[in-house]
């Protein structure tokens, strides 16, 4: 065990965790924050994915011990009211459907607005073709980038 110092959603946490632990684990069952999902824990579907220096990680595959000294932002902390434009975006557009796989898509969309304000279908295709969505919503979640970029 170790006593790391995380800096997440703006906010320093020290907590007393396994340096290997992956970062997944620590988010949820250390700090409590749930809204990072557990799906296939090898890096491959992004439901786990969060910002860590404005880039999209896997928690699932990342040691603890790496995220210290880095900015870590989840779902939680992408925004206070969901007001987030990506977040309204996906509402806008319906995105949502069993959900499982919004916190992944939200956190992977944000990272690429951020570097791409305006993206080209091939830039979309490239941030977002390993998030892997279980029920198919690839058509609105395209529409809902597009949108997001306007607000």
């Amino acid at each position: 065990m170790a006593k790391l110092t995380l800096l997440v959603n703006k906010q320093k946490k020290e907590i007393d965790v396994d340096p290997n632990m992956p970062l997944l684990w620590a988010l949820r069952d250390y700090l409590g924050l749930t809204g990072t999902k557990f799906s296939c824990g090898i890096a491959q579907c992004g439901a786990c994915t969060v910002l860590m220096d404005g880039e999209p990680m896997r928690a699932c595959v990342i040691p603890t011990s790496l995220a210290e000294g880095k900015e870590l932002i989840t779902i939680e902390g992408l925004s206070e009211n969901n007001d987030h434009p990506v977040q309204k975006a996906f509402i806008q557009e319906q995105v949502p459907q069993c959900g499982f796989c919004q916190s992944g898509q939200i956190m992977s969309v944000a990272a690429l607005l951020d570097k791409h304000p305006s993206p080209s279908d091939e830039e979309i295709h490239l941030a977002m073709d390993s998030v892997l969505c279980r029920c198919g919503t690839y058509p609105r979640i395209k529409k809902a980038i597009k949108t997001a970029s306007t607000l």
